[in-house]
């Protein structure tokens, strides 16, 4: 009796380490905020499925696609399908989305004027240099009747793009992590809102003109087309898009973020 006792408590025993080193790693790249918040909270999750994930933090747009690419990571979650198409078409990648998350409703800043209507002629506008971010910024820009492009829905547009400039707006082309550190150096500053919150801002109250929760520039789940239908990624897909993160979304970004699902 003590001897099948002993045998079975073996027995489980090894089950576990079994299970435990069967444990896959998943390893996938995110911004600081909200991305990477988001990713820690279904840790836990996702070690009940057996997939331990790690995250590695970025503050650029660039690396995280290139090293998914190039396979050094698995995945990435930071972007929106306008960046993700502008990125394959300038680097040669094939990157896939996977699922979309939240949106970020992207809005502009000021520390010197309270309301565009302050905005004086030859004001300096610091917006995203990246292909769809800038064209993001614009077309904000001109639904907050500032400008306008020459195409409205251009996605890619740049400041060529423009149209008319009744203001005679100056824009002032930056990587999108920088523009926050450049907000008291110009009149009006346009933000993504990741780095918006990494920066202190709150959208939903500080930003003077904003993305409506229409906005199609959903922020998606990314691998590649080798990988993106694999168990691990689609069990991260599912815990993406739970009710668990659904309710820490809204709760903690009190729309700044807003789910996509």
């Amino acid at each position: 009796m003590k001897k099948s006792l002993l045998t079975a408590a073996l027995a489980a025993a090894l089950s576990l380490t079994g299970v435990a080193q069967a444990a896959e790693k998943l390893i996938v790249a995110a911004t600081p905020v909200p991305h990477a918040e988001i990713l820690e909270l279904i840790k836990p999750t996702l070690a009940k499925e057996g997939i331990d994930l790690q995250i590695k933090v970025f503050t650029d747009y660039v690396q995280p696609n290139v090293q998914v690419d190039q396979k050094r990571l698995d995945a990435n979650y930071f972007q929106t399908l306008p960046y993700l198409k502008s990125f394959n078409e300038g680097k040669g990648t094939h990157l896939e989305t996977v699922i979309g998350v939240h949106v970020e409703p992207f809005g502009g800043y000021s520390k010197k004027i309270k309301n565009l209507s302050e905005l004086k002629e030859g004001a300096t506008v610091a917006i995203p240099n990246e292909g769809s971010n800038s064209g993001r910024a614009l077309i904000l820009l001109q639904k907050a009747g500032l400008i306008t492009l020459k195409d409205p829905k251009n996605a890619l547009a740049t400041p060529k793009d423009i149209a008319e400039n009744p203001k005679k707006l100056k824009f002032k082309e930056l990587e999108s992590a920088m523009l926050p550190r450049v907000l008291d150096q110009v009149d009006l500053d346009m933000i993504n809102t990741n780095y918006a919150l990494e920066a202190g801002l709150n959208p939903a109250k500080d930003a003077l003109v904003i993305e409506g929760a229409d906005s199609p520039y959903v922020n998606f789940l990314v691998a590649r087309p080798d990988n993106k239908d694999s168990e691990a990624i689609q069990k991260l897909a599912k815990a993406l898009t739970s009710p668990e993160v659904k309710a820490f979304i809204e709760k903690k970004y009190s729309g700044a973020v807003l789910p996509a699902f």
